[in-house]
């Protein structure tokens, strides 16, 4: 755990100083501190559901990161170097409208001449690297170790009886979520019939005189849609998503006969067997989003009228495609962190994670070479619902290797995910948590960023939480590049807001924990407090 010879000046009235690197205008303004009264809870606009995650709870009374608050008060007119932020995922769609422009280009690489122009071992690498080939669907690890034998039998057996509890899982989830998205799309086609349009209200079923038993039905069941807050529409939308997971769990990921490697042509358990691969990290398939959701969330281009604006501007997005539709080979990620070390980044965006890691130290090899480059390792805490302190709770990768490391730890942050509106169920209803395992929290649940094909979408996650401090991370080194990444990680932890309140951990069934208790900080990050902590700690007037 960090330790710190410091205490956050919140609630005082203190006015601390903030100097921008590039500027010799000093702004006084004191740090947020969080009301003693609870904040009002209402509704969220579309407007603010679409951008809650940037917004303030002292101000809006929504627990975002105060992002739009640091940006109107504190950088104006600042000027702050570029950082370049490693995204390893699934890939991102490089032609996005709100992306492209916020691209790494690679100095010393020519586009498209088949060589390796700056000598890094990887051909054409003009925005990162593609670690999967053309490769898509893959199993999750449990059936790549029954498929394999690798590991002991316990090993393997911890495996089998994962792989059958998913199993089961899958076979029960598939037919229910097929029959409910049947009678709900086929109540929704009678219903436009009926009223003569596509989209209607509640008002609209409230006022309509079903003429027998079954239009009765078809109404009531759209109105406990609608009641429960979404619509129909999305409603159907999330049916075929959740059809479409578990289908791919039992023809691919949970599937032990299956090999999705094959397209790659390497032996995924060789560390040396590094000639693979290309220098197209662009995402391959429509649903393949993972990575530009994430990308849009660090740097989505700020204020040009389209879609997003990501949390920190001045950023450089490496893409790293190592993440497939299935559970991430340890040698690609290993390769993907020393990538993105040896060329340059200063943050890495990891919203990856799985239960089993056989050749986990590779992967710790590699955050520990990362380490040694000064760079910050953010990763998401998972979406089981799990105390990620419980030995029987394994996420892999952590901050607790069987090599020591205290480089390692200092520079990696574990981030678990909120829901946007403030009390009890603030905690993301998937989140994982842990008050040695998890650093702290930030938005992550129903959070709008950018989709291929020039398209945004919701998307909820731990996945969506990592990137949110990415880019808070990414700012800081920006406006302060003198901070190192140990320095970066205990300000963001450090200078959170601490909620006194009891939050619902571990699902719909969980307990009830104090906020303080289910991470090391008991913070959620916030990008306001960050840069007035960096700017006394860069100017020496605040010491860690």
């Amino acid at each position: 755990m960090i330790k710190s010879n410091f205490k956050l000046l919140a609630g005082l009235g203190i006015g601390l100083i903030v100097m921008g690197c590039n500027s010799s205008s000093i702004i006084t303004a004191p740090p947020i501190s969080y009301p003693s009264n609870s904040p009002k809870i209402a509704e969220l606009t579309e407007n603010e559901a679409k951008h809650w995650g940037h917004l303030d709870l002292q101000k809006d009374t929504i627990p975002g990161m105060s992002v739009d608050r640091a940006y109107t008060e504190l950088l104006k007119k600042r000027k702050g170097e570029k950082v370049i932020v490693a995204v390893i995922d699934s890939g991102i769609d490089l032609a996005h409208e709100d992306i492209k422009d916020v691209l790494w280009t690679n100095p010393g690489e020519k586009p498209g001449d088949g060589i390796d122009n700056d000598g890094n071992g990887y051909v054409d690498d003009i925005h990162g690297y593609n670690f999967l080939g053309e490769s898509y669907n893959e199993q999750l690890e449990m059936a790549r170790i029954l498929r394999l034998k690798i590991g002991d039998p316990a090993y393997q057996q911890a495996a089998q009886e994962k792989l059958e509890e998913k199993v089961s899982e899958a076979n029960l989830a598939l037919p229910q979520l097929k029959q409910i998205e049947q009678l709900i799309s086929m109540a929704d086609q009678s219903m436009q019939k009926s009223l003569g349009k596509e989209v209607y209200s509640l008002e609209d079923l409230e006022g309509f005189q079903p003429k027998n038993t079954q239009e009765e039905r078809t109404v009531g069941m759209l109105m406990q849609v609608i009641g429960m807050g979404q619509e129909v529409a999305l409603a159907i939308k999330d049916l075929q998503d959740g059809i479409k997971y578990y289908s791919d769990q039992l023809d691919y990921n949970l599937n032990v006969d299956f090999n999705g490697r094959t397209q790659v042509k390497d032996n995924p358990y060789d560390i040396a067997d590094t000639n693979y691969g290309n220098g197209n990290p662009m995402a391959r398939h429509s649903t393949e989003s993972h990575g530009s959701h994430v990308a849009g969330i660090i740097a989505a281009t700020r204020k040009n009228k389209k879609g997003v604006d990501g949390v920190a501007k001045n950023v450089q997005i490496m893409s790293i495609r190592a993440v497939p539709n299935g559970d991430e080979y340890d040698k690609d990620i290993a390769l993907a962190i020393r990538y993105a070390a040896d060329n340059g980044a200063k943050v890495i965006n990891a919203s990856f994670g799985k239960g089993f890691s056989p050749n986990s130290e590779w992967v710790y090899e590699a955050l520990k070479y990362a380490a040694s480059k000064d760079v910050l390792f953010v990763h998401a805490a998972g979406n089981d619902a799990i105390d990620l302190d419980s030995p029987q709770n394994p996420n892999f990768p952590n901050d607790n290797p069987a090599i020591k490391s205290q480089d390692l730890k200092d520079r990696y942050l574990t981030v678990g995910a909120l829901s946007p509106i403030y009390g009890s169920n603030m905690i993301a209803v998937f989140s994982n948590y842990g008050k040695e395992n998890v650093d702290i929290f930030a938005p992550g649940d129903e959070i709008y960023s950018t989709m291929p094909d020039d398209s945004y979408e919701f998307q909820g996650g731990t996945s969506m939480a990592a990137p949110a401090v990415a880019g808070l991370a990414a700012l800081i080194r920006s406006y302060f590049p003198g901070l190192n990444a140990t320095q970066v990680k205990q300000i963001i932890m450090n200078s959170g807001i601490s909620p006194a309140i009891n939050v619902h951990v571990g699902g719909p069934d969980g307990e009830e924990k104090s906020f303080a208790e289910i991470s090391k900080s008991g913070k959620i990050a916030n990008l306001y407090n960050a840069l007035i902590m960096a700017s006394q700690i860069s100017d020496g007037t605040l010491s860690l």
